[in-house]
């Protein structure tokens, strides 16, 4: 069943010039690469269960304002493409074996394979490490592409003592120095997160570790210049579990949902590795950190986190429960919690047992996938762009919204299309305020069957420009906009 026009199987790959009606910053001449499930199923192959499964496909935007080309008109170059996975490959074959929620398996052999032949149906988000474009997902296995034609060149793995079984979805990158941060999970008769920096050479170092009983399902983590936070979730796996003979249920469904252990924020010294603080707060389940940053005195740390009070959100992206409309657990609330690290001794340094932490309702009016400016990641921001979502939910995302922190307002855009995606600020050269840019987001028409990318003004989010897909793309995950991938000059299709 493929009832609702967001959650299809698109089998079309394209490359083309999109019209665009409005005007383009002129500035804007970059790339937006999107990540997302393309498809769920494949004509006598195999299909997916939950919505995580859904196949790689990348999408590329290469905007061409007219003043950056020959042409009169302003121009967008579109491409999208599946990423040629073994879980692609697979799954065209109908020999799809399953992933986070589809297919059940034994444990024991999953564990097995994670190392040696780790999962590579990296759906969630694209990123620049090094020199290299890679696609992500929660595997430590990434699929190197092409960044302009996406073609599929290769895997990326690692060996070494930071190397575990999964990974965090989301790299945090510090702005300021470039280095790239992410956490594995490594189960074991001891578990540990094991925290790594990678450095704009490509050149990667293990930060520190932390033991645990029994590992947190974690998709993102929080980075400020001096910490990494990490916020172990009580939705917890005992590894015990793999040595468990016969099937199982898949792999997400063997987390069990603790609320009595309540939620353990870690506080990790960027430079040492040392665990500096690690203050347990009430049960709560998010999977997108918005970003972190320190207090200038530097005995507080703030983060936002969108949150939904438990993990039963997982089971609403089964996809009979999003094609039914029933999406009453996916609507997020977006929360500030505020890390007071207690006293120094002489030396700087923060005792772990001294530590607080204390939480603020930013906002709860239901949102999605939520996004600040690239030039206050690691820094404090006034502004979030996230999707908007009814409460209580029956439908997808019906607008985007911009919340100010400050403030408590919120500003919200709902035309150009039906349902709305993850939206994406792009920051003007030399920015006169944290909002002057534009933010982009894809829309879903569903009456047009068309999918539409939209350039909102970053301040007002007046509508400044769009250009309408040959298709209705399924809803994806996450995007990147890379300025560095320009279009050549008097380029067409590329």
């Amino acid at each position: 069943m493929e009832s609702h026009a967001g959650f299809h199987s698109l089998h079309e790959e394209t490359a083309t010039s999109l019209d665009v009606t409005g005007s383009l910053p002129e500035w804007l001449d970059g790339s937006l690469i999107r990540n997302g499930p393309g498809a769920f199923s494949f004509p006598g192959g195999s299909s997916v269960d939950h919505w995580f499964d859904g196949f790689a496909m990348l999408y590329r935007f290469t905007f061409t304002p007219a003043s950056a080309s020959d042409s009169a008109d302003d121009t967008v170059h579109y491409r999208n493409r599946f990423l040629r996975t073994d879980a692609y490959e697979a799954a065209r074959k109908g020999e799809f074996e399953g992933g986070f929620a589809t297919g059940a398996t034994t444990l024991r052999s999953r564990l097995a394979t994670f190392l040696t032949d780790p999962y590579d149906n990296t759906n969630i988000v694209a990123e620049r490490v090094g020199g290299e474009y890679v696609a992500l997902t929660e595997s430590p296995r990434k699929v190197r592409f092409d960044p302009n034609l996406l073609d599929t060149t290769g895997h990326v793995e690692h060996d070494d003592v930071s190397a575990g079984h999964l990974s965090c979805a989301h790299l945090k990158r510090d702005p300021a120095t470039g280095v790239l941060v992410n956490v594995d999970t490594a189960f074991g008769r001891t578990s540990q997160y094991h925290v790594y920096a990678t450095a704009p050479s490509g050149d990667r170092r293990h930060v520190g570790s932390v033991e645990t009983d029994r590992p947190a399902y974690m998709h993102s983590f929080a980075l400020t210049p001096r910490f990494v936070v990490l916020t172990e979730f009580p939705l917890r796996l005992d590894p015990r579990r793999f040595l468990r003979p016969g099937r199982q249920a898949p792999f997400i469904e063997q987390f069990e949902w603790e609320p009595d252990r309540g939620t353990r924020v870690i506080v990790m010294d960027r430079t040492t590795g040392a665990v500096v603080a690690e203050p347990v707060t009430d049960a709560v389940f998010g999977f997108h950190h918005v970003n972190a940053f320190e207090r200038a005195d530097g005995t507080e740390l703030v983060f936002d986190l969108e949150t939904v009070p438990d993990a039963t959100t997982i089971d609403s992206l089964y996809l009979e429960n999003l094609r039914a409309g029933e999406m009453g657990a996916i609507a997020g609330r977006i929360e500030r919690f505020t890390v007071d690290l207690g006293p120094t001794d002489a030396a700087d340094r923060y005792g772990p047992g001294d530590a607080t932490v204390s939480r603020e309702m930013l906002y709860d009016d239901g949102s999605a996938l939520p996004t600040v400016a690239p030039t206050r990641w690691c820094r404090p921001h006034r502004y979030v762009y996230a999707m908007g979502m009814d409460t209580p939910v029956t439908e997808w995302a019906r607008r985007v919204l911009k919340l100010d922190t400050e403030t408590g307002t919120v500003r919200t855009f709902d035309g150009g299309g039906d349902y709305f995606g993850e939206p994406i600020f792009v920051p003007a050269p030399d920015p006169d305020a944290e909002d002057d840019g534009v933010v982009l987001t894809v829309a879903l028409d569903t009456a047009a069957e068309r999918s539409r990318l939209l350039v909102l003004d970053g301040d007002t989010l007046a509508e400044r420009a769009r250009a309408t897909l040959p298709h209705a793309a399924p809803f994806d995950f996450h995007g990147r906009y890379f300025p560095e991938l320009r279009a050549a000059r008097g380029a067409s299709s590329s």
